[in-house]
């Protein structure tokens, strides 16, 4: 799908098809509504103004998740976001109240979250994954036990075993 094939029922499609995932990882990074918010639009404007080609859906899918994770981690480096404390960027903006495990899954270390969110959550095998995060797949899957590890430690045996 060039960019100049794209219409704009193209683009709605993929806007439609992805949003949710894009903002599910932006706010995994920022861990704030309206910083995720700037995100997933940028992302999608980087999408419209990309004069690349696509191979399939699945490369979309990857590009998108790519230029989204790049956008937060730039947001990320910004002086503000060493001023600001943890506390005060969550404050009221947690949106996955009814997913518990979700939840957990994003109070877990950045380098953990991410790669859980896309191993289970997305359904990216360790070596998809480490292409994305331009990282070795062995890191990919001992941070993917570590994660699995800390998620048990967090919440517990019994939760575990359902």
């Amino acid at each position: 799908m060039h960019l100049c094939t794209r219409t704009g029922k193209d683009i709605e499609r993929i806007y439609n098809q992805y949003v949710d995932m894009i903002y599910r990882v932006c706010f995994m990074y920022l861990k704030n509504k309206q910083d995720t918010l700037d995100a997933v639009q940028t992302t999608f404007i980087k999408f419209m103004e990309y004069k690349g080609e696509f191979r399939n859906e699945e490369h979309i899918k990857a590009w998108l998740l790519v230029t989204s994770s790049n956008i937060c981690k730039n947001n990320l480096k910004h002086w503000w976001h060493h001023k600001v404390t943890f506390d005060e960027e969550i404050e009221g903006s947690v949106e996955f109240d009814s997913n518990e495990l979700l939840c957990f899954v994003l109070s877990l270390p950045k380098k953990y979250k991410i790669i859980l969110y896309l191993y289970y959550y997305e359904g990216y095998k360790t070596k998809e994954i480490a292409s994305m995060l331009k990282m070795n797949e062995s890191t990919i899957r001992s941070q993917l036990l570590k994660a699995r590890m800390l998620l048990k430690q967090k919440l517990g045996e019994d939760y575990a075993q359902k």
